[in-house]
């Protein structure tokens, strides 16, 4: 196993990796331990070992690409549902899959009731869906997470591993990469496959002020982590022919190093992704009582108050309500731009909304160019007006 490498100078031929392999992918030679096909890459050998002397180890080049094929989806489940990210994952991986005559297949790690997500999954055209169940997975953990992903890699071989970049993404995709010697691009907005199965990997660098193009070409597989709300939504099939394959899990496989005391349900409050309705501060509104009035504006709407990046950087907004390649991707059925000039940051990370009302008092500012509806004028004339008409149940 190219992968997995002991140092001759540690290893004292002890077995003890042997007898702790779950997969019996190692055995003892004349000429030391040999690694077998069944390895999975799980790690347990790796942190079992007295001496230190395993390790994971990918050399550029080495890698023969053509054995590394298809296309990998993690499914992060959440309260029992899978992720709406992963619908846009497995929308992105069929469309990527056609250009080298791909499967998409998806993984799932989770307690239990995953074959109920895997058959909603199996709907929208993937090939196999694989399935690691234990109760040692209850509560996110990272190490015995990543094991279980591993496992499922070393075994499957995919060229490409699409994981949503969540808080659980962001946390699990580096251990893979790591643990597999390749790279990693995070973040992603966009994505292209190349007939040699290279993966082009677009993303904002510089604080959004460049798109770069990122290729992992010596490698395997290609990691990637894909902003939410980005991608378009997978649509069901009408036939579906995917299979559920349930995978082994050993008891040294969900061994973690973290210990769970105590999981507090905390209340999740909407993000400015997945809101219908979102009215947007742009460098147009100057003082606090201006910000007041946008605030009554979104209430009476049902909806949050969103910001560009000067207008975060200002003071007056928090990251986590900011729109452009820095900060948020949003598809709200109706957004209210208020002052906001519509630079090249900010609008390419609301092509996805239904309808855009943008009030400018610059009759030439960009975000006319991506509006439904545009309003020149001092949003001071136009907002007090549009409440006191919704107020009074909408009549305009």
């Amino acid at each position: 196993m190219a992968l997995l490498n002991f140092d001759a100078k540690k290893c004292n031929l002890c077995g003890f990796c042997i007898k702790k392999c779950p997969f019996d992918a190692l055995s003892m030679l004349a000429s030391g331990i040999d690694v077998n096909e069944k390895c999975r890459m799980c790690g347990v050998c790796v942190r079992t070992c007295p001496e230190g002397a395993i390790r994971f180890e990918q050399k550029a080049g080495e890698v023969d690409k053509s054995k590394w094929n298809d296309i990998l989806v993690f499914c992060e489940v959440e309260k029992g549902e899978a992720h709406k990210v992963v619908f846009e994952l497995i929308g992105e991986a069929k469309r990527l899959a056609k250009v080298k005559g791909y499967n998409v297949n998806v993984v799932i790690v989770g307690e239990e009731g995953l074959e109920k997500i895997a058959n909603e999954l199996l709907e929208y055209g993937v090939s196999k869906v694989y399935i690691y169940e234990h109760k040692a997975f209850k509560g996110f953990r990272a190490d015995n997470y990543a094991d279980a992903l591993a496992d499922c890699i070393s075994s499957t071989k995919p060229s490409v591993v699409l994981i949503g970049a969540t808080a659980i993404g962001r946390s699990i995709a580096p251990r893979l990469s790591t643990r597999f010697h390749t790279g990693l691009t995070a973040d992603c907005t966009k994505l292209e496959m190349r007939e040699n199965s290279d993966l082009v990997q677009i993303r904002p660098a510089f604080g959004g002020n460049i798109m770069a193009q990122i290729l992992i070409s010596n490698s395997r597989p290609q990691f990637a982590t894909v902003r939410y709300k980005v991608m378009e939504n997978a649509k069901k099939v009408e036939k579906p022919f995917g299979e559920i394959i349930k995978c082994e899990v050993s008891e040294d496989l969900v061994k973690s190093r973290i210990f769970v005391e105590k999981i507090e349900e905390i209340s999740k409050e909407k993000t400015i992704e997945e809101e219908d309705v979102l009215v947007v501060c742009g460098r147009g509104v100057k003082n606090k009582s201006e910000l007041d009035l946008i605030y009554e504006l979104a209430n009476l709407l049902g909806g949050q108050v969103a910001f560009t990046r000067p207008m975060v950087e200002a003071g007056f907004g928090t990251s986590d309500k900011q729109i452009g390649l820095s900060g948020r991707t949003v598809k709200p059925k109706l957004m209210i731009t208020i002052g906001v000039s519509g630079a090249i940051q900010f609008s390419a990370c609301i092509k996805g909304s239904e309808c855009v009302v943008a009030i400018n008092s610059d009759k030439n500012a960009p975000i006319f160019k991506n509006a439904n509806y545009c309003v020149v004028e001092d949003f001071n004339n136009v907002i007090p007006k549009l409440i006191e008409r919704i107020k009074r149940g909408g009549e305009a």
